[in-house]
């Protein structure tokens, strides 16, 4: 029997001694155990010229521990000697969560493990006496926290989408510890020596996505701080602790916040206006949330209340409004987020200065497309004078609208604009929300919408598995296969809002797809839609519909990555660039073909009538003024908050004060189209990676509007056109600047803004 045979079943047979299941209860004698069984396995990973002389030594220690007493062996609880899921591979399709085994218990003891996994990797490449190249340094810490992000991906998945109380127990843990980590990775001189000589020597001589990867790790390193003097690096070590402390604080505080700011209602009358179905939800709202009253209305995560549209009571809709715009600026004094705003805004300052920026908005900009402030406001201030006229106009209307019914002196306030708007547009175009929502099934549109537009665009097929066991039984599960047949990916679907996830829509991945790692993506999309009662349809109105297609965009964008390494792969690209493949997605959903295949009565089945649709597709562009003007004053107040320093933020008293002063000196001070997110509630700001980066939204529009016209002028539904996009846009992840990624499919040199307002119908 060779050596290697000898250690392998040694080491089995260890580990089956370790795995036994004994009833006794001896934790002294399973102290020494212990020892002895770590001392066993230091001699089977001794790698000196001793080897068959330890080996045999081993073998002795392990049969002296086979003649111990069984009670020796004894653990001290049931569960200490269960294997930990989450450290151990899948046997699942794709190597999926095994949700079915894992146990909330599970991720802190996992977390820890992996933490130190990936530190005893690194001091692996810190060590290595070879001189640094790609494979030994680059490569190596590309691949040092395979088991991390493994197990990282699935707990940050449960901790947005379903807080249990545990889970919010254990985040408050893991954060500090993994902030360590990264501290103490990015701030390790030995490892960013080795980066660096690698990125001095041998970056021109590699290529491709070694090349790239070289390029993404190095500049990583910079941008954390790795070339400060050691004053200023343990300066930002304190900043990157504190602000993860402050995020996280702000994770919890929010979404309790807004659970909090419900609006109970007493009497069906103040719910006057709402439709049965509406009715029955807010009934079904009040029941899960404690029965304080006999309804409720949940507020959702923007200012604006679609409820709002319908509700005819007009102190209902106040209240609702109120509650809204109030939820975490300290009106309760239990919910007041403006302490951890002003904390995090100075924090971000004072980086920015240290990193040797001006501001936090120069510092973050450096690696988008934008590239600096004064191009991101310069696109901002042309729209912003385009715009303001016609927002004056709209509100102009709506409000003499309003005075025919409600008399002259009626003046019209944030929370009744919804309300008009919605009955004036019945008036002129014959159309409300309840007469087209039947139509939009959030089962069709999944099926027939979302799905049906990636087959005959880029020729995937949806299967779904319901083998594969999620962590709630509102998920559903699809294999996504490519036209020839072969797996490409799993997605996950989590449509419906509870109290454990927090509010929004957002796509994210148990598992990036990496080749280097033989990884196929498990992508998943996360909504807060209103799910019916039992035995009915859950419906959404067009908004809703038009966001399931968005969310898949950035699914799309993960499904379709083909790249070498998890660094680079899938939606890993500029903050300006990310949010181009969702928003163009969303033009899919108005595409007559895709729209007359998942727009179909939820009863009947019938599709939209022509003239229904036709209808509702017109009234899309309806006073748009509102919806960019909300998303430009939620831009402008995220740029305000990172365009000053760490002397100019204001107190937490006057965090109201300094927002409403900042909207009224860039032109947007307008209480009928309030900020999408104020301050108080701008999780895309505070608690998410959008700091200095909001604006994105509106620039990748324009990204997307150009790419949507070269869709429109080579065939919208051509595959062989989706089969481009899919290859130079989709599949490329971060392997190369967005900017030529952007031109290799447009033919375009830069962006071109011309179409923009005219695609927002203005």
């Amino acid at each position: 029997m060779g050596i290697i045979s000898i250690r392998t079943r040694l080491a089995d047979f260890i580990q089956q001694v370790v795995n036994a299941t004994i009833d006794t209860k001896t934790p002294k004698y399973l102290e020494i155990w212990k020892l002895l069984a770590n001392f066993a396995h230091t001699i089977i990973n001794s790698t000196n010229n001793m080897r068959i002389n330890k080996t045999f030594v081993t073998l002795g220690l392990a049969t002296a521990l086979l003649q111990m007493p069984a009670s020796s062996f004894a653990q001290t609880s049931g569960a200490s000697h269960k294997q930990n899921p989450l450290l151990s591979s899948s046997t699942l399709p794709f190597g999926a969560p095994d949700f079915s085994k894992i146990q909330e218990s599970d991720y802190l003891p996992a977390i820890k493990a992996a933490i130190q996994n990936q530190r005893e990797n690194i001091q692996k490449i810190v060590n290595n006496k070879q001189k640094p190249n790609f494979k030994n340094t680059i490569l190596a810490y590309e691949e040092s926290g395979v088991l991390l992000d493994r197990v990282s991906s699935v707990f940050f998945g449960l901790t947005s989408a379903h807080k249990t109380p545990v889970i919010a127990e254990t985040q408050k843990t893991v954060t500090p510890l993994l902030t360590e980590l990264e501290n103490e990775i990015s701030f390790n001189q030995k490892l960013f020596e080795r980066i660096k000589y690698v990125y001095d020597h041998e970056y021109s001589k590699l290529k491709g996505e070694d090349q790239r990867l070289t390029e993404v790790i190095y500049k990583g390193f910079v941008r954390s701080g790795a070339m400060l003097s050691t004053e200023k690096m343990e300066r930002m070590k304190e900043i990157n602790n504190r602000i993860s402390e402050l995020q996280q604080q702000w994770g919890n505080l929010l979404p309790a916040a807004t659970n909090n700011a419900v609006v109970w209602v007493s009497s069906k009358e103040e719910l006057t206006g709402l439709s049965d179905a509406d009715i029955a939800q807010c009934k079904k709202d009040a029941e899960s949330r404690g029965g304080k009253a006999p309804y409720c209305i949940v507020i959702i995560n923007t200012t604006q209340q679609p409820i709002l549209t319908t509700l005819a009571n007009r102190e209902t809709r106040r209240r609702v409004y109120e509650a809204s715009i109030h939820r975490a600026d300290g009106t309760n004094p239990d919910f007041n987020t403006f302490p951890i705003v002003t904390e995090i805004a100075k924090l971000r300052a004072e980086k920015g200065k240290l990193m040797g920026y001006d501001t936090y908005v120069d510092y973050s900009l450096e690696k988008t497309m934008a590239k600096t402030s004064d191009n991101v406001y310069n696109f901002l201030k042309q729209l912003i004078k385009e715009y303001a006229p016609k927002a004056d106009a709209e509100t102009k209307a709506i409000e003499e609208y309003a005075q025919k019914t409600e008399g002259k002196d009626f003046k019209l306030q944030p929370y009744d604009r919804f309300y008009y708007s919605a009955k004036m547009k019945k008036e002129m175009l014959n159309i409300t929300d309840d007469e087209v929502k039947p139509y939009f099934n959030i089962d069709s549109i999944q099926v027939n919408g979302v799905f049906y537009a990636a087959h005959r665009v880029y020729g995937l097929n949806f299967k779904e598995r319901k083998d594969i066991p999620t962590y709630h039984p509102d998920m559903k599960v699809f294999e996504v296969s490519d036209k020839n047949g072969k797996p490409l990916a799993l997605f996950y679907s989590d449509y419906f809002r509870r109290p454990t996830k927090r509010g929004g829509a957002w796509m994210s991945s148990f598992a990036k797809q990496s080749e280097q790692r033989h990884q196929l993506p498990i992508i998943y999309n996360v909504c807060n839609f209103a799910k019916a009662p039992e035995d009915q349809p859950s419906l959404v109105t067009w908004d809703e519909a038009t966001t399931m297609f968005h969310e898949f965009g950035h699914a799309l964008h993960g499904i379709l990555s083909k790249c070498k390494y998890n660094t680079l792969s899938g939606t890993a690209v500029a903050r300006d660039f990310v949010e181009m493949p969702s928003q163009f997605n969303e033009s899919f959903a108005s595409i007559p073909e895709i729209f007359d295949h998942y727009a179909r009565h939820t009863e009947t089945g019938k599709p939209m009538p022509t003239e229904l649709k036709e209808r509702m597709l017109k009234s899309i562009s309806f006073q748009p003024a509102y919806s960019l003007g909300e998303n430009l004053a939620a831009t402008c107040l995220d740029l305000a908050w990172h365009h000053i320093s760490a002397e100019q933020v204001p107190s937490p008293y006057m965090a109201g004060a300094f927002e409403k002063e900042e909207l009224h000196n860039i032109g947007l001070l307008n209480s009928q189209i309030p900020p999408r997110y104020s301050t108080s509630y701008f999780n895309h700001v505070w608690g998410g990676g959008y700091a200095a980066g909001y604006y994105s939204y509106l620039w990748t529009e324009v990204l997307a509007v150009n790419i949507a016209d070269y869709f429109a002028k080579h065939g919208a539904l051509n595959p062989a056109v989706g089969q481009a996009f899919r290859d130079k846009i989709l599949s490329r992840g971060n392997t190369k600047d967005q900017m030529e990624i952007f031109t290799d499919f447009t033919g375009m040199k830069s962006p071109d803004a011309s179409g923009f307002l005219k695609a927002r119908g203005l």
